[in-house]
């Protein structure tokens, strides 16, 4: 029996892309598996669209190579790649019924009646609309209309699906039910799909492994898991979930162990980044759940004073005057129940596993 590795649905080569001289995609090298979920996330004009798009085939490389299911389709137009695609905006014919704007790639691709109509009522049931076929889309929800673009890439059997914040015009509810009946679906078809979003939340629910972009390039890529908890660099821990940043002072490391100093706190903190120096100053990533309050004055807490209370239903978010924070405030929950008022005076124990520290270096926050 072989122990080589499936083939790879899609594999990208040192692509690049450019726009008037701007660059909009570094060299990316990424390869994606066969029934794989990726998600590609970050901020605007971060590249993940411009790369979707490559793939898809909508815009052509400036260099480097793109294979899907090992066949070369760098200079192959977009219709012969065998691939379906959903846009924010549905893109639906405003007068050809439900059926007929599924069966609309299946009757450019030449697909015989019977068939096309057996297909089709398959993608219906797939999403649920099997009793809308004869429907406008003017005659359907958002989410139902969204049901037909899925219903209308899954018809064409393709090779990828590629999502292009499919969600993002729905209320949050809706938004969620669809996300669970998309990764439902997936899972059921075992398709290779490559999902864009800027929402955090949605990628770390929905995806086997997050690529996440910054400035043409991507910055870490893993399961959601180890980009949540084991962030490589300052931006992934601050665009990923909830940060509080403090200025720390390195004062030594052994390995992977870094000795940290928070205002009057100290921690030993490990793993630490692979460039951390072994002293001087540092920035210190810590997430809510990793803060805990104390009684004002406690030994190594660091003192901190409530300044808002937000009521989140099960919990709420206490926002604090901090002077070791960056901006001078932090953030963490509590239950609902032990809220407390404005002005009072705490102590913040912070947990030595679960925060990162990485050099204080202009790597940063950048959302661009």
């Amino acid at each position: 029996m072989s122990n080589e590795m499936p083939h790879p649905a899609v594999q990208i080569d040192g692509v690049t892309k450019s726009f008037g001289g701007s660059v909009a995609l570094n060299p990316i090298w990424l390869k994606i598996q066969r029934g794989e979920f990726l998600t590609l996330l970050g901020p605007s004009g971060c590249g993940k669209t411009t790369l979707l798009n490559l793939i898809a085939g909508f815009l052509e490389a400036d260099a480097g190579e793109l294979f899907i299911h090992r066949d070369l389709v760098t200079q192959v137009p977009p219709h012969q790649r065998e691939i379906g695609i959903v846009f924010q905006n549905y893109a639906l014919f405003p007068h050809m019924t439900v059926a007929q704007n599924v069966a609309y790639g299946l009757r450019t691709r030449r697909v015989a009646k019977a068939e096309i109509a057996t297909r089709v009522q398959e993608a219906l049931a797939l999403v649920k609309l099997e009793d809308f076929a004869d429907r406008r889309p003017k005659q359907l929800s958002g989410g139902q209309q969204q049901r037909v673009a899925l219903a209308r890439a899954l018809v064409i059997r393709p090779r990828v699906l590629l999502l292009d914040e499919p969600f993002s015009a729905l209320d949050r509810n809706l938004r969620t039910a669809m996300q669970v009946e998309l990764r439902e679906i997936q899972m059921k078809l075992g398709l290779t799909t490559v999902f864009v979003t800027h929402d955090q939340n949605e990628a770390l629910s929905m995806s086997d492994r997050i690529a996440v972009m910054s400035r043409g390039e991507i910055r870490q890529i893993g399961a959601p898991a180890d980009i949540y908890a084991r962030p490589e660099n300052l931006f992934v821990s601050t665009f990923v979930g909830d940060a509080n940043l403090f200025s720390a002072r390195i004062l030594a490391r052994t390995g992977p162990v870094a000795e940290v100093e928070v205002g009057p706190a100290r921690l030993r903190i490990a793993p630490c980044a692979a460039d951390l120096p072994a002293f001087g100053p540092a920035t210190l990533v810590v997430r809510p759940e990793h803060c805990r309050l104390t009684e004002a004055g406690t030994a190594n807490a660091i003192p901190a004073t409530v300044a808002l209370s937000v009521y989140q239903g099960s919990h709420a978010e206490l926002h604090l005057d901090c002077p070791a924070a960056e901006g001078g405030r932090m953030m963490l929950r509590v239950p609902a129940a032990e809220a407390m008022a404005p002005g009072t005076a705490v102590g913040i124990a912070l947990s030595e596993t679960g925060p990162s520290v990485f050099p204080p270096a202009a790597d940063g926050r950048a959302v661009a």
